[in-house]
């Protein structure tokens, strides 16, 4: 099975905002029926795990809205439309935190909601970092906190940590420092 066999019929707007852009398409499906599908577009993010020389991760607690409380994550940030994802993850990581890094990997690229969003996450390891100024946007408000990489893992699993981008980074992290894991180049 594949796109060839989905057909766009039509397409709909239904709200564009600064974020998102929110669409209803009618489609062809592969049986020859129509459906409707919405979809959410999205130019994409990136989330960073930093680690220090002594094994410490750095997080930040937010109010996300959607959710209704606060939660613990990786720092992360939106793409520009046609921004480059590693200089996205150099600037947001020093506007979140206050620091650059000297070695930066790729953990992983993936959507993250598949069924009605085109929003792709690219994760990112920053080793080798230097103490900078953090320059949250204004809206922004984040708690930044150290902790040991084991015992962010242990948040994961106490369910203090329950944002997606976080604990695949954290588990990436932690099996590619473990060498169970190899960065596709």
């Amino acid at each position: 099975m594949n796109g060839e066999e989905h057909e766009t019929l039509e397409r709909k707007a239904v709200f564009e905002g600064k974020v998102i852009r929110v669409y209803l398409d009618r489609v062809r499906l592969p049986n020859g029926r129509e459906a409707e599908r919405e979809v959410v577009l999205h130019w994409g993010a990136v989330g960073m795990v930093a680690l220090d020389e002594e094994d410490h991760v750095f997080l930040v607690r937010q109010f996300r809205h959607a959710t209704g409380r606060d939660l613990v994550e990786i720092p992360a940030g939106k793409l520009a439309a046609g921004e480059d994802t590693l200089d996205c993850a150099r600037r947001e990581l020093m506007e979140e935190i206050g620091y650059s890094a000297d070695r930066w990997e790729g953990l992983a690229v993936f959507f993250t909601s598949p069924g009605f969003s085109n929003e792709t996450l690219h994760l990112y390891l920053a080793r080798g970092l230097h103490r900078g100024k953090a320059a949250p946007e204004e809206d922004e408000f984040l708690e930044i906190m150290r902790v040991p990489l084991a015992e962010a893992l242990s948040m994961i699993a106490r369910g203090e940590i329950e944002d997606s981008k976080t604990i695949c980074g954290l588990a990436l992290a932690s099996l590619l420092l473990g060498g169970g894991y190899t960065v596709k180049d």
